[in-house]
């Protein structure tokens, strides 16, 4: 495998452990998805970015969980308590 393949992505080995952007880790996702389908690559590659696209599209429904979490709250805060099962 290339040694630049996943180069500049999100949880490599040269990257820090710390919190990504959603807009980063979604941009990420997508040349990821790009890459993937542009074909071309050995088995081996392929299998690094789908493992690689996993952990991004798992960063990206956590920022989007938490921020449903906080409309939630915001909207609860603001409206006083709502109906169970109201979605917001």
């Amino acid at each position: 495998m290339s040694p630049d393949l996943l180069a500049g992505y999100v949880g490599t080995v040269t990257e820090a452990a710390s919190p990504v952007p959603y807009e980063k880790a979604r941009d990420q996702l997508a040349d990821v998805v790009r890459r993937l389908e542009s074909g071309g690559l050995t088995l081996e590659e392929s299998l690094e970015l789908w493992e690689q696209g996993e952990r991004l599209a798992t960063i990206c429904s956590d920022w989007l969980e938490g921020a449903r979490a906080r409309l939630t709250a915001a909207s609860a805060d603001e409206a006083g308590p709502s109906e169970p099962g109201a979605p917001f």
